[in-house]
């Protein structure tokens, strides 16, 4: 059938004359309700369809691909080339250099024994090597989730009066943190960590880089007595009211180190080349550092030292975790909060790196690679670990091919722990402080920050809660407070869902919103909304109001120009699903419209929507064929032609 769209005397120039076709509005197929449940979870937990790989293959190359999938290893181990194997090395000594020294030192920042960060820089990498999926991922403790852990822990332990159960209840937590990731992978519930959104992460790492630094003004002033809180105002008061510890020495050597160490990174940033430069700094500062208070005596002289570390390889743990006992609710929260963060931290880092080579990781893969690697760590002797993205970094500019990098350098740590310990004895604790001082710099993005102020003013909000909740109450209680905003935020867009006013672009079938398109124009007697989001139970009431409200200021408006409101259209595009709250709106709707001697119309309902729709109408009068349509314009032209023949058939 066809309609004449003429322009309306009150409004010229508002549409073309139009000869169209309209388009009969079907119903969706039928799907059963076992078809649509198995949809929605696969699109839920397997929206990367990680099965597909399988399908059309034969019993042993389905062996073959699953073995692959477990083990990433046995997929491009076989293609791996002595000229690969060169590269690798090459990297993986590189960022051996910058995990030997940032291992002691982030070991302290989480009050463990110097000797477990260097556990922790040998075993997780070679079981990440096997498990992970990422070819630039270098893997060992980071400073955000060593804090957090330290912090977390010393709430309830002494790690000096008691440094044997503080350290079985680190076992502990990076064993929980473990077990949390792999779920997460398993279960395929990585949408999870999402929560932490990009805002949340940029406020949450700046401040616990400063907490970090501030803390580090014990070892780089040779505090002795410091206090263990992890706020802004106890760390600055403790700075100040033992002045009288401050030590000459060891000012003097934290400051020349920590220039020495700042220049490097500068100048590895300027020149991404010269890599090397950063990532070689920290181990020539701890060298130096050690030949200097060797050659001084300076342990007699102010400046504190490492002391004696353990030789030899990671010794079993198992023995040492606690599943039972009044901490076991300290160890479960604890490694709830390292294994979110650590785990955020290791897929971005990696998914970073996989976009700048063009490859894909599979983020459920990660999370129970990452997982595994800790719970194995948590029973050699190791605290949790992830990807770094200082680290990584170095390790992608030094040329790393594939995960034996992370093997080179596993290797190297081995070497060190057999034997070369003992050249660390005299390793001054000021160097460290600097290193971690160093390494932390980079978590605050001043240009992130500003580029979330210009986009999204909610968002910088939710970035300044995580930063000053940081600093200035807890690191853990800072991320809840960005979480929590970041979930209002979302609660915030759901329930209060954007409804807008369109109008025709003249000379088109184009419609368009009010606000946005200056140039469009109302269609006399038209009411055309369009709702942007899914219609729910959370929604429905705010949705039938504003459409209410909508349509009330429409009509006190028109009531000027002396004309009536004949026809309510709803754009239903952007309406992906429906419920019955939402169903039982539209039903309302058109009974109140009724009553304003109008006629309620809907524009392009989608397939669960419309099908929906249809159960609840009952009576057949609710979506009848003249009240729905494919498009606004088809809408519009044919109830226009429809008011002019009845206006015709009435003056006859």
């Amino acid at each position: 059938m066809e309609y004449s769209n003429s322009s309306n005397t009150e409004q010229p120039q508002t549409c073309l004359e139009i000869t169209m076709e309209v388009h009969r509005v079907v119903s969706p197929p039928h799907q059963s309700t076992i078809h649509k449940l198995k949809t929605t979870l696969k699109e839920t937990f397997f929206p990367d369809d990680p099965l597909r790989q399988f399908k059309g293959q034969p019993t042993g190359k389905k062996w073959i691909l699953a073995a692959q999938y477990i083990f990433p290893i046995l997929q491009w181990g076989p293609h791996y080339s002595l000229s690969l194997f060169k590269s690798d090395i090459v990297a993986g000594l590189t960022i051996a250099s910058l995990a030997i020294p940032q291992g002691i030192s982030y070991a302290k920042l989480a009050n463990l024994p110097p000797i477990v960060g260097l556990y922790s820089s040998f075993v997780p990498p070679l079981v990440y090597a096997v498990l992970g999926s990422s070819r630039d991922l270098a893997v060992g403790p980071v400073s955000i989730a060593s804090l957090i852990l330290g912090s977390m822990l010393r709430q309830e332990v002494s790690p000096v009066s008691d440094p044997v159960l503080f350290l079985q209840l680190a076992f502990t937590t990076t064993f929980f943190a473990g077990l949390f990731q792999a779920s997460l992978g398993f279960l395929r519930l990585g949408f999870i960590v999402d929560f932490l959104s990009k805002a949340t992460l940029i406020g949450f790492m700046a401040g616990a880089a400063i907490i970090v630094s501030l803390q580090q003004l014990k070892s780089l002033l040779g505090i002795t007595h410091f206090t263990t809180k992890m706020g802004l105002v106890p760390v600055l008061s403790s700075v100040f009211h033992n002045t009288k510890e401050w030590s000459w020495q060891t000012i003097l050597m934290g400051f020349c180190f920590l220039v020495f160490l700042l220049v490097a990174r500068h100048v590895s940033m300027k020149r991404p080349k010269l890599f090397w430069v950063s990532a070689g700094a920290p181990l020539v500062s701890v060298i130096l550092s050690t030949l200097l208070v060797f050659a001084f005596k300076a342990q007699h002289h102010g400046i504190s030292i490492i002391g004696i570390l353990q030789e030899g390889l990671n010794p079993p743990s198992w023995n040492m975790l606690q599943f039972r006992g009044s901490h076991l609710g300290l160890s479960i929260k604890t490694g709830l909060v390292t294994g979110i963060i650590s785990l955020t931290e290791g897929i971005a880092v990696g998914r970073t790196f996989a976009a700048l080579k063009n490859y894909k990781v599979d983020g459920n893969k990660e999370m129970m690679a990452i997982g595994l690697m800790n719970m194995v760590g948590s029973s050699t002797s190791c605290y949790i670990t992830t990807g770094a993205f200082s680290r990584s970094a170095v390790n992608h500019n030094a040329g790393a091919k594939s995960a034996v990098s992370n093997i080179v350098m596993s290797i190297t740590v081995m070497v060190t722990l057999l034997f070369l310990m003992p050249l660390f004895q005299y390793t001054p604790n000021v160097v460290l402080g600097a290193i971690i001082v160093s390494a932390v710099v980079g978590l605050i993005d001043i240009p992130a920050a500003c580029q979330i102020w210009k986009i999204d003013k909610f968002d910088f909000i939710v970035m300044l809660c995580a930063f000053f909740g940081v600093i200035f109450i807890s690191v853990q209680d800072g991320l809840a407070m960005a979480v929590g905003m970041s979930i209002f935020k979302i609660l915030q867009q759901i329930t209060r869902p954007k409804t807008v006013m369109l109008g025709n672009i003249p000379g088109t079938d184009i419609f368009r919103d009010l606000h946005h398109y200056k140039e469009s124009m109302k269609i006399p007697g038209f009411l055309i909304l369009s709702i942007e989001a899914p219609i729910n139970f959370a929604n429905s009431t705010y949705l039938k109001e504003r459409i209410l409200r909508w349509i009330e200021e429409y009509e006190a408006e028109d009531h000027k120009k002396q004309s009536n409101l004949q026809f309510v259209v709803l754009v239903m595009s952007a309406v992906s699903t429906i419920d019955t709250s939402g169903v039982s709106i539209f039903k309302e709707l058109k009974k109140t419209v009724e009553k304003k001697g109008a006629e309620l119309v809907l524009v392009n309902p989608l397939g669960e929507v419309m099908e929906k729709l249809q159960k609840s109408d009952e009576a057949g009068d609710f979506m009848r064929p003249d009240c729905l349509f494919l498009t606004v314009g088809e809408a519009v032209a044919t109830l226009t032609a429809t008011i002019k023949s009845q206006v015709s058939n009435h003056v006859v």
